[in-house]
């Protein structure tokens, strides 16, 4: 009994260290500025919340049906975050998919490679650090007149998470008995038909945790977004870290816009979670 309720106070403690940055963006949203210098914490008790982050935005029950530039530019800013991340995740998880499905079911050969090496070759894309592919794409997407658009941050994203995309699949096709793929085969189907109509249905687990990852991975990204974007592509995360200026940061602003742009990851969370756990958790058990 001891050591259980020594876990559970393990459990406890970390969760308050989780959650504590998100109750503290909340909270922040809905401060003053002299409560935010004075760090008031507790809503009610340390201080009276007050709509000031939402009113710059203008996101608060009294500015929400007035013409406002703000919330006009909070909302391209998330329409682009939106189509950028749930494209870049599609695009990824079709081409990810494919190739997952290759490595499983095939036995390839390119020069000394072999399939463990190709996949390995894929995921040690994600060891490069952003900033040393910062001007070759920078040169590339000039010459491409791909700069400040949403395609091309589509395009990047997709880079950007598909080793992810094509490890978690890989592991969830090779929990598919090849028996089935065998039996399709004697049924008359192809390989694509295999593929297709029998073995994505049951990697479906498998497929929602890659794009729920892959959407969590392109909506948080600012880097690329901050570099190659100027105008008309900009994305939530660059509109959070402008809430700077000659005057200091506006924390209750960005509190109000970081909480605008994590409440959908956690909606998403909360709902697919069954999803994640079981899709991460393929092969595990091996």
């Amino acid at each position: 009994m001891a050591s259980r309720a020594l876990i559970y106070a393990a459990l406890l403690f970390w969760t308050f260290i989780c959650l504590f940055p998100i109750y503290w963006t909340v909270t922040t949203s809905f401060k003053s500025a002299v409560d935010v210098t004075q760090a008031h914490l507790i809503p009610w008790v340390d201080f009276h919340p007050d709509w000031k982050g939402w009113r710059s935005l203008g996101l608060s029950p009294d500015t929400l049906f007035e013409t406002s530039t703000a919330r006009s530019e909070f909302v391209n800013r998330f329409i682009n975050s939106i189509i950028t991340s749930v494209g870049a995740s599609v695009l990824a998880l079709i081409l990810g998919s494919l190739a997952a499905y290759g490595l499983s079911r095939f036995r390839y050969k390119f020069a000394w490679m072999r399939n463990d090496d190709i996949l390995f070759f894929f995921m040690s894309q994600l060891i490069l650090p952003p900033v040393v592919l910062a001007l070759p794409f920078l040169v590339l997407y000039k010459a491409l007149a791909l700069l400040d658009t949403t395609f091309g941050l589509i395009l990047l994203y997709t880079l950007t998470v598909l080793p992810i995309v094509i490890w978690i699949m890989r592991d969830q096709f090779n929990a598919i008995p090849v028996e089935l793929d065998e039996a399709a085969f004697v049924d008359g189907l192809s390989t694509w038909g295999a593929f297709l109509r029998i073995i994505l249905p049951l990697a479906f687990p498998g497929m929602a945790a890659a794009f729920i990852l892959s959407l969590v991975l392109c909506w948080n990204e600012y880097f690329f977004a901050a570099l190659l974007t100027s105008t008309d592509a900009k994305t939530l995360p660059v509109m959070v870290a402008s809430q700077t200026g000659s005057q200091g940061i506006n924390w209750w602003s960005m509190a109000a816009l970081s909480t605008a742009a994590i409440a959908p990851l956690v909606l998403i969370g909360i709902f697919l979670e069954r999803y994640i756990v079981s899709g991460l958790t393929t092969g595990a058990g091996k």
